[in-house]
């Protein structure tokens, strides 16, 4: 009846295991590139946060086995994608996966030697922290997420290239569509129809990547701090990271807009369940279940727990 219940209740859950994908954000994705087309041209992708991997098989379906079963494709025209994430992800067909933390330098030079020295056309991420609830300290810890992953953009993304990151809408949302803008000649907010109206999040789209002149990327922090003074100059009066300064006659307008079918399927909406001639329903099992979720030492830390609660038990002769 659970899992019925809830293949009712979320349209995009229950279609995500019907196409296959491993989570219905594979439709976020799919609904940004109808509005942005942020596909065309692209040969090298680099997919951050990438775990359990719905955003690594749009990029696989997409990119890499159309070029791979075109008739006059070669080894060296498939495209390459990349992923990465701290935790291990099952394998996709067509991605390279790189265990590794996005903060570290290390992990922009694993995936420059796999670019043989090239930079990448595109870089997504899906990537969140552990919500809590409260929307000032989510959103927060959000921006810093992506402000993290800019860190590695600015090492292996070319200029003119594309950047799409989750973000959580809130009060000092300008700020960040301000630091963004120091690297993108475009930057969009875009909320896909697949994402729920109840949810804060909506996605970052960055365009035409184009830093600083004389920017470089050891300089990321330092440069970020900056914007919060008018002048763009560090000094006492202007440690804070606050948008106060963004308000009033710096009032800054962020553009949104909302993609995917809007005659489509509503995230919020519930939906009949298809049924057999029977009148019985199938629920589908996930695509793909998590290899290394991160509940997985609690699980095994409950089981040892219940087992030496029986052991006692049975010591002491009663009947557990």
């Amino acid at each position: 009846m659970g899992k019925a219940s809830r293949d009712k209740r979320d349209i995009y859950y229950r279609k995500a295991k019907e196409e296959g994908w491993r989570a219905r954000s594979a439709f976020k994705l799919l609904q940004i590139d109808e509005e942005f087309k942020i596909f065309e041209g692209v040969k090298r992708v680099v997919d951050l946060c990438a775990a359990p991997g719905s955003w690594s098989q749009v990029l696989s379906r997409k990119l890499y086995l159309p070029a791979k079963l075109s008739p006059d494709s070669k080894e060296s025209d498939l495209p390459l994608i990349v992923a990465i994430d701290l935790q291990p992800m099952a394998p996709i067909e067509g991605v390279i996966q790189v265990q590794g933390d996005i903060t570290n330098a290390r992990t922009a030079e694993t995936v420059i030697r796999h670019f043989d020295g090239g930079k990448a056309d595109l870089i997504v991420c899906d990537g969140a922290p552990d919500v809590t609830g409260l929307h000032d300290m989510d959103e927060f810890v959000q921006s810093q997420l992506i402000l993290a992953g800019l860190t590695i953009v600015t090492h292996i993304l070319k200029k003119g290239g594309t950047f799409i990151a989750k973000v959580f809408r809130g009060k000092d949302t300008s700020l960040l569509y301000s630091q963004l803008k120091l690297f993108f000649m475009e930057v969009t907010f875009a909320k896909p129809k697949s994402s729920r109206n109840s949810s804060i999040e909506a996605f970052v789209v960055c365009v035409n990547y184009s830093p600083p002149e004389g920017f470089r990327e050891e300089d990321l922090y330092r440069l970020l701090e900056k914007v919060g003074s008018p002048s763009g100059i560090l000094d006492d009066d202007h440690q804070d990271c606050s948008s106060a300064w963004l308000e009033g006659p710096n009032k800054v307008y962020i553009p949104f807009l909302a993609c995917g079918d809007l005659a489509g399927y509503d995230s919020d909406r519930s939906y009949p369940l298809p049924r057999n001639p029977d009148g019985s329903y199938r629920t589908l099992d996930p695509v793909q279940p998590p290899i290394a979720p991160p509940y997985k030492r609690a699980l095994e830390m409950r089981k040892a727990s219940n087992h030496g609660v029986q052991v006692s038990l049975e010591k002491l002769g009663l009947d557990p």
